[in-house]
């Protein structure tokens, strides 16, 4: 069956892979700043900035079966380098802008409909100078599961942990071979994960393959959360 599917964002990285995938059997909504670079029938683009307006539920189809909340951010500083607002500003892109989000969408979800949102492995993992961005996520983490919780039997909410992965919003942290190299060796699987890695797992969640999965945070981060080598 022909699903319509919204994202926010999605014009490229993680997002622009989920919609790849989805194109040929679903009615993809992208909400996001700039057009996705990918063309075809079944794919329309809402202008749309989630740190600057709210979402219109008239641009919306009438009947949606699943969403994506995908702006996130990596601030990754000690915590004593970190003001109150670099707090705030996380918390608005990851936590807040999902709240947002979710308020104008889920009166058009239907029965059976899932919404995929995005932690980090960074939240059940202590790791160094990730004190905003685990909080912010560790909220979206929260967030999934009450409402996993209050919506069930009818729409089902997941959320997916990555660890680190080849996008433009971590190039800083990949922009040589020896960060490369040096990233890849932390995880037990040996590399960085890719959009593939993240899109597939998405896709999953949004299917009816995975229609008893509700309240869950799937880790998908080359076993850096449950191994370790050393």
């Amino acid at each position: 069956m022909s699903k319509n599917i919204v994202l926010i964002g999605g014009s490229y990285g993680i997002g622009g892979k989920i919609v790849e995938l989805l194109k040929e059997d679903h009615q993809v909504f992208i909400a996001s700043r700039t057009p996705s670079t990918l063309s075809h029938p079944n794919i329309t683009h809402i202008r749309f900035d989630v740190m600057e307006s709210d979402l219109d539920p008239a641009v919306l189809p009438e009947e949606t079966h699943g969403f994506v909340y995908l702006p996130g951010s990596i601030n990754l500083k000690p915590f004593r380098g970190l003001s109150l607002d670099s707090f705030t500003k996380d918390m608005d892109i990851n936590f807040f802008g999902a709240v947002k989000t979710l308020k104008a969408i889920l009166p058009k979800m239907v029965d059976g409909g899932s919404v995929v949102l995005f932690s980090t492995v960074a939240v059940s993992n202590g790791m160094p100078f990730h004190a905003s961005i685990s909080a912010a996520k560790g909220a979206v983490e929260g967030l999934t599961r009450s409402l996993a919780a209050e919506y069930a039997p009818k729409i089902r909410f997941n959320a997916i942990a990555p660890s680190l992965v080849d996008t433009p919003l971590a190039e800083r942290l990949l922009n040589n071979d020896a960060k490369r190299e040096k990233m890849a060796e932390r995880h037990p699987l040996q590399r960085i994960g890719n959009v593939n890695d993240i899109a597939s797992a998405a896709t999953f969640l949004l299917s009816d393959d995975a229609s008893w999965i509700t309240g869950q945070v799937l880790s998908v981060d080359g076993g850096i959360s449950t191994i370790n080598k050393n």
